[in-house]
């Protein structure tokens, strides 16, 4: 296990932001760590860096205690938190090389700091402030900084928070490509980002684990209808021809000439609604099966 997390609890003062959590997360995964403003996802990160120290349990990263003040733990993982600090007077290139003068790298530190710029797109950036780079390449540095050392177990607390759609979609492949080869924890808000990367998901609520699972295994805890059809006609019908000729358990007119269809069977509804339009002498505009989406199970578990 690349990352233990056992019977964590937290305070501030009266308040308890953690609730005795555990989980772990294996080598080699993507694990998308979701919750509420106020959740405990930023706390419970920081307690994984060993940044602050929990108020009962451990979190062992890789076998080393993270709040064991060993220096080896900071070899051990890559950090990228919500506010990514930088110094925006420093050079691109300046900046990474202070970072990297942090860990145990040795004759190595100058070709480590070339093959992130590389890695992170910075090439043709390097040489400038960082005060005077757009919003994405500073994500970039942000993330450089988090991997110069080639870290075994990648912590991105919202990675790309602030980016626009093509940045994001750039900094997303950036952690794609890390996770080849690290264990990422990722914390973020854009349910498109979990589906497109993580192979896992974890869900917080005031605290508490409310889910842990893998990504496919997760819509499952959606109680709603099997299946749910979308289907437009080129003119309108009833809702009770509708439910006697489809076995349907619900129908619903959304808009003029479309309807919502709902069944808890396993049959697909989709030939039955043909069947219905060919014999009613409708003529189908457009059909659409719902799926269940990671929005819906997130609002489901943290309301």
């Amino acid at each position: 296990m690349s990352i233990v997390v056992n019977s964590v609890t937290k305070y501030y003062g009266a308040q308890k932001a953690l609730d005795n959590v555990s989980f772990s997360i294996n080598t080699g995964e993507i694990v998308g760590f979701l919750g509420p403003n106020g959740a405990g996802k930023s706390t419970m990160m920081k307690i994984i860096t060993g940044f602050i120290p929990s108020s009962s349990g451990n979190v062992l990263v890789n076998g080393t205690e993270a709040s064991s003040g060993d220096p080896e733990i900071r070899n051990k993982i890559g950090y990228l938190p919500e506010n990514n600090p930088l110094y925006p007077d420093m050079y691109v290139r300046e900046y990474l090389g202070f970072v990297a003068s942090f860990y145990s790298l040795g004759k190595k530190k100058d070709k480590a700091v070339d093959d992130i710029i590389v890695v992170t797109g910075l090439t043709p950036e390097q040489n400038k402030k960082i005060g005077a780079l757009s919003k994405g390449y500073r994500q970039r540095v942000g993330l450089a900084q988090a991997l110069v050392h080639s870290p075994e177990v990648l912590i991105l607390d919202e990675a790309t928070t602030g980016l626009d759609p093509n940045q994001i979609v750039e900094i997303r492949n950036l952690i794609k490509d890390a996770g080849k080869a690290k264990t990422i924890m990722l914390s973020t808000h854009i349910m498109q980002e979990v589906d497109a990367i993580c192979d896992r998901i974890i869900i917080i609520d005031k605290g508490v684990i409310v889910a842990n699972e893998a990504k496919a295994d997760i819509y499952s805890r959606i109680k709603k209808p099997s299946q749910v059809v979308i289907v437009e006609f080129d003119r309108d019908t009833s809702e009770e021809a509708l439910l006697a000729s489809t076995g349907a358990s619900s129908v619903k007119q959304i808009k003029p000439n479309t309807w919502s269809i709902g069944s808890e069977g396993e049959d697909d509804l989709r030939p039955r609604i043909f069947s219905f339009a060919v014999s009613s002498g409708l003529t189908v505009l457009s059909l659409q099966k719902q799926e269940s989406n990671l929005e819906e199970v997130f609002r489901l578990l943290t309301s």
